[in-house]
């Protein structure tokens, strides 16, 4: 059942990344509608997914490469979803449901092998490690969708010729001040995913901080990527371009630590 429910919402993701595509190439609302739809089944699928493997093994999806896959694919959809309600950008959908295909897809590839969990004390920091980590990584892949349309906007306006794309897309200010608001959110959970997991590694007998140049370093690197974006903002002003460049290149940071981790 699992396994049927796992490739329904890789299909879906699939079916509504084209939809939102096809939307905003050629602005048919009954696409957009259908592509919402099929990733709102996706996202049922996904959750069957997600609740089948808990009660096989006992614990949430935190402790094997493919279940922090799947849940960090189910949290981007969740996220997405929440934006789209907020801000009414169905556009974002082109650009976050087809990074949320890929993490499933990659998923498909690992090991589906259970996982031994460690004592109570233990699991609870892992948990609260992995689960902040991956909330805060959710918020991010948004705030790097908005930073690419953003960018893509901005080309327009200063070459000054105005394709199709610019009347389609949000406006500058309601792309910026998403990127923001995203990174409100989601930099204080990696923060509290960073804190959290030196603390398991404590419980782990493992020193509190290591300097691993392919693990810990690129992180450190994405925080402080970050850390600009969001107290630069607050602090000096920082938005426009290079807000959306730093949430751009703070993701891609993310996402291949990420992939390092699992792989």
């Amino acid at each position: 059942m699992d396994k049927i429910s796992f490739n329904l919402s890789l299909v879906s993701y699939l079916l509504a990344s084209l939809g939102y595509f096809v939307y905003l190439a050629y602005r048919r609302p009954l696409v957009s509608t259908f592509a919402g739809w099929t990733v709102g089944f996706g996202l049922l699928c996904q959750t069957v997914t997600i609740g089948i493997r808990s009660s096989q093994t006992g614990h949430g999806p935190y402790t094997t490469s493919f279940e922090v896959a799947l849940f960090l694919a189910w949290l981007m959809v969740v996220v997405y979803f929440l934006t789209e309600w907020k801000y009414k950008i169905k556009d974002l959908g082109a650009f976050v449901i087809p990074l949320v295909f890929i993490v499933l897809l990659f998923s498909a590839f690992l090991s589906k092998d259970a996982a031994m969990v460690p004592e109570s004390e233990v699991r609870f920091w892992l948990t609260m490690h992995r689960t902040l980590s991956i909330m805060g990584y959710a918020a991010f892949s948004i705030a790097f969708a908005a930073g690419i349309m953003y960018l893509i906007q901005e080309h327009q306006v200063k070459s000054k010729k105005l394709g199709i794309m610019y009347f389609r897309m949000p406006s500058l200010e309601v792309l910026d001040d998403l990127n923001f608001k995203v990174i409100m959110v989601g930099f204080p959970l990696f923060t509290l995913g960073f804190m959290t997991g030196s603390i398991w590694n404590t419980q782990m007998n493992l020193p509190f901080f290591s300097w691993d140049l392919t693990r810990t370093l690129p992180l450190v690197v994405a925080w402080l990527i970050y850390s600009l974006v969001f107290f630069g903002r607050m602090m000096v002003g920082l938005r426009g371009k290079k807000a959306a460049q730093g949430a751009i290149l703070g993701f891609v940071t993310v996402i291949g630590t990420y992939f390092l981790h699992i792989l």
